[in-house]
């Protein structure tokens, strides 16, 4: 659990800096370059998630339960998958979806993190996706204090909602069926 929770901390922590020291990243970031910064960022963020993903696999099969989530809860999280893919392909191709969300990809993390919630009971999964959720909350609120980073992507146009929608649900059905099982050894459905 001890590299579950290094990794959590790590990639959390650098994903939360903008949070608590905005005005201590945007110095830094002007004092070391924006692309030195960039690097930084995703260096700390993949060491964070490897440490994520090889200590969540440790910590699985000792995890006790929580709660046993029932049924229904398990077919309303698969529901409520549905606009999570479309909602981050949205944040890096502009049109009307990102505009009236305005920050998609942490509202597809919350319905992420939810829908994980609902359909899993362990300690470790409360913790991994608890701990997104929070986080993603705290971001939004946080969000509305500081201006937000545009993210690299597409230009705007008014077929990128068409896309987003498209290759979201495309996603969708691939992770539901296929990829969920084969990437992590669990099948959704």
């Amino acid at each position: 659990m001890t590299i579950f929770l290094s990794g959590l901390f790590i990639f959390l922590g650098v994903h939360s800096i903008s949070i608590v020291a905005d005005s201590w990243r945007n110095r830094v970031a002007e004092r070391i370059g924006e692309w030195a910064w960039k690097v930084l960022y995703a260096l700390g963020s993949i060491l964070g998630l490897t440490l994520i993903v090889w200590g969540y696999g440790l910590a699985r099969g000792e995890s006790v339960d929580l709660y046993t989530p029932q049924l229904w809860l398990r077919q309303i999280s698969l529901l409520l998958f549905v606009p999570v893919f479309p909602l981050l392909i949205a944040a890096y191709f502009p049109g009307r979806i990102k505009t009236a969300v305005r920050h998609p990809m942490l509202l597809a993390t919350q319905l992420w993190a939810l829908a994980h919630l609902m359909s899993n009971g362990s300690l470790v999964n409360v913790i991994l996706f608890g701990s997104f959720l929070l986080w993603a909350v705290l971001d939004f609120i946080s969000l509305q204090q500081r201006h937000s980073r545009p993210l690299p992507g597409a230009p705007r146009s008014r077929y990128n909602d068409v896309l987003a929608m498209i290759l979201g649900i495309c996603l969708y059905f691939a992770f539901i069926f296929r990829l969920h099982q084969l990437l992590l050894g669990v099948s959704p459905v």
